[in-house]
């Protein structure tokens, strides 16, 4: 037998909220609603009223057990169970031929496919002369703290008594690295919770061009923008179990409870299951319900989003209506003001702003009068359009940071999101409540106010920027101070 089959695996089973729980709320109507009338729910609450009936989990765990697999940890609230066997046996016992009791109770079986299920979002701009110091070496770049002054985030806010949820699937951050960039910045180093999930850990790998990079820079983007914020890096396996356990883990986090969570990894629509995306969108909906915003990176490769196939697709998670899409511009800026700013697009070969129309999820009703167009693709319809929003992700125009000891400037959509949740952590910290679920609010109302910077100018490949929203960058880029105004009122 192929010893591939025979290697023990662990899977989580994923189970459908409780059939006699009270009926769910709107949340199209939640997330329309001013934060100041909102009700969000308690963590308690949404366990509660979201947890596995406990018959799911029986019939689950006795089918389990009856193929001789072992059971792992039960977390009736994240409706999940653990499950441990031989991959060729724990494929079996959860293939198409399961008792109907079984089959009506799960939602998905994640992890029976062990490679990676996303890339992190990061661009790093080379260096010709790396002993330079980098505002000369990259004298367009800059620190994540001077961007928040470019975008007007709002005074006298630092997110204190906030906490920032970060996932990462893979490496770690050094001490030593967060002590350098922060006093570099003339900030205190923030505090910063590495929270394991299904096994994972905080592991620096040594190279800053791997995903260390994506850790420091969320941590640095996060830390600059919102320095009073505690951030909590909740690190999981690469694969579709450890992305969905690392999310649902910050949800339910009743220790840290994190009111914002930033992710800088995803991959095309087509590289997830029906059943995956399922498991996501419950644990999305999961974070709306208590009142937590989800800021996800919306690709670093164009329309195309890296598929070679010649097709436009949008990537996943930020496609799920659940969570706030974050697209890239390249800025440039003078005597502390942007000059221009336009869609992030470094032609072949480079990186683009992720972008353009789901092939999956419907057009949202709130996103109904958006003007999304059909997707670029033959014989494709109007569906969910990507992203919402944007902010400065061009490698030349990036971040600068300091990863594994080395100096090193980083771009991408990796940076939009935790800059778009260092956003909302300041704006959370001044409202004195969460905003939670953004989209029905910012489409509806919020971006006719001036909460954003409209960019009128490029294109990501096979879609445009214009007036308005568009497929490139959304509504457009933060202007921070509007935002807290327009949510505060």
């Amino acid at each position: 037998m192929d010893a591939a089959t025979t290697d023990p695996v662990t899977v989580t089973v994923v189970c459908r909220p409780r059939p006699d729980a009270p009926a769910p709320l709107d949340l199209d109507a939640l997330g329309a609603l001013p934060p100041g009338r909102r009700r969000h729910l308690s963590r308690a609450e949404l366990g509660g009223s979201r947890g596995s009936q406990p018959r799911d989990i029986e019939v689950v765990v006795g089918h389990a057990s009856a193929h001789g697999l072992a059971i792992g940890p039960v977390s009736p609230e994240r409706r999940t169970v653990q499950v441990t066997g031989e991959r060729e046996r724990v494929a079996r016992t959860f293939a198409t031929g399961v008792p109907p009791a079984v089959r009506a109770a799960m939602v998905a079986v994640l992890g029976l496919d062990g490679g990676p299920a996303a890339r992190p979002m990061l661009r790093r701009l080379p260096l010709p002369d790396r002993s330079q110091p980098l505002a000369l070496a990259a004298p367009l770049s800059f620190s994540a703290p001077t961007v928040g002054e470019l975008y007007g985030f709002p005074p006298g806010t630092d997110g204190a008594g906030e906490t920032i949820g970060l996932i990462e699937l893979g490496g770690g951050y050094r001490a030593a690295d967060l002590a350098a960039a922060f006093g570099a910045l003339g900030l205190p180093v923030p505090a910063v919770t590495a929270v394991g999930v299904d096994g994972a850990a905080n592991q620096p790998t040594g190279s800053p061009d791997g995903p260390d990079g994506e850790v420091q820079l969320d941590i640095e983007v996060a830390g600059g923008l919102a320095p009073g914020a505690h951030l909590a890096v909740y690190f999981a396996p690469n694969t579709d179990r450890g992305f969905h356990d690392a999310i649902a883990a910050a949800v339910h986090d009743d220790v840290n409870r994190p009111s914002v969570i930033s992710i800088s990894w995803g991959g095309p629509e087509p590289s997830w299951t029906p059943a995956a995306r399922a498991a996501f969108a419950q644990a999305f909906e999961d974070a709306a319900l208590v009142g937590i915003t989800v800021c996800v990176a919306a690709g670093d490769r164009g329309s195309a989003d890296g598929v070679p196939d010649g097709l436009a697709h949008v990537d996943f998670p930020a496609s799920s209506p659940l969570v706030l899409g974050c697209g890239g511009t390249r800025v440039d800026a003078s005597a502390g003001a942007i000059t221009t700013e336009v869609v992030w697009n470094d032609g072949p070969g480079g990186g683009a702003s992720g972008g353009g129309v789901s092939a999956v999820f419907p057009l949202p009703a709130w996103q109904s009068a958006a003007g999304v167009p059909g997707s670029a693709d033959p014989g494709a319809g109007v569906g969910r359009g990507v992203p919402d929003v944007a902010g400065d992700a061009d490698p030349e125009t990036g971040y600068r940071v300091s990863v594994d000891g080395t100096p090193a400037v980083f771009g991408g959509t990796s940076a939009v999101a935790p800059l778009w949740a260092a956003l909302i952590a300041r704006c959370n910290q001044r409202l004195g409540r969460p905003v939670g679920y953004l989209n029905p609010i910012l489409y509806r109302s919020l971006a006719a106010r001036g909460v954003t910077r409209d960019i009128t100018q490029g294109s990501n490949g096979a879609y445009r920027a214009g007036i308005g929203w568009d497929p490139c960058t959304g509504w457009g880029s933060p202007v921070g101070a509007g935002l807290l105004a327009a949510l505060a009122g």
